[in-house]
């Protein structure tokens, strides 16, 4: 082969190869990296344990605690007309603020597919019985409009502070 092709190949070579090594090596350092970095969160997550609020909100040692989650379906009922609806709607929602401003509520919201699945309620009890009974004081289940599917329910102890969040962050009330 002639020296002035060989030459100019072997530099393209060598400066391949050595791209190449330098991209492992940086490859490998991003893994060790990465692998030094979730080692340092893990232990962040580990070092910032709030024993006093886990304790305060019920949490088992995996943050967990139990609940009971109310599946909204559509009732066997419909309103009269739109003022009718209208008025059991806002007694709906008077009903969810003090469920909630009583710690009873830990979080409701309704289903946007307008499906017979209408929403939920999570409720931070752990008894059934206790929750049907909080669930029946809901006006549109009293008439009619709405029924609720119980189930007993672990989630993490967090939700139970999802209404003193959502009150910082609501700008307009329902």
């Amino acid at each position: 082969m002639d020296r002035e092709l060989y030459d100019p190949m072997m530099k393209r070579f060598n400066r391949d190869v050595t791209l190449a090594a330098v991209l492992m090596m940086i490859g490998v350092g991003c893994a060790n990296n990465e692998n030094a970095r979730t080692a340092e969160v893990t232990e962040r997550a580990d070092a910032v344990f709030d024993e006093a609020l886990a304790k305060r909100l019920g949490a088992d040692q995996y943050g967990m605690r139990s609940y009971v989650i109310a599946f909204l379906r559509a009732g066997p009922k419909k309103a009269r007309d739109a003022e009718d609806a209208a008025r059991i709607q806002g007694a709906h929602m008077a009903n969810i603020k003090r469920l909630a401003s009583e710690g009873k509520l830990a979080l409701a919201g309704p289903f946007l597919d307008d499906g017979p699945l209408r929403g939920i309620f999570v409720f931070n009890v752990t008894d059934m019985e206790e929750a049907q009974e909080i669930a029946a004081s809901d006006p549109a289940v009293q008439a009619g409009l709405l029924t609720l599917e119980l189930h007993p329910w672990y989630g993490s102890a967090a939700v139970s502070q999802i209404a003193e969040v959502h009150r910082r962050i609501q700008a307009k009330k329902f």
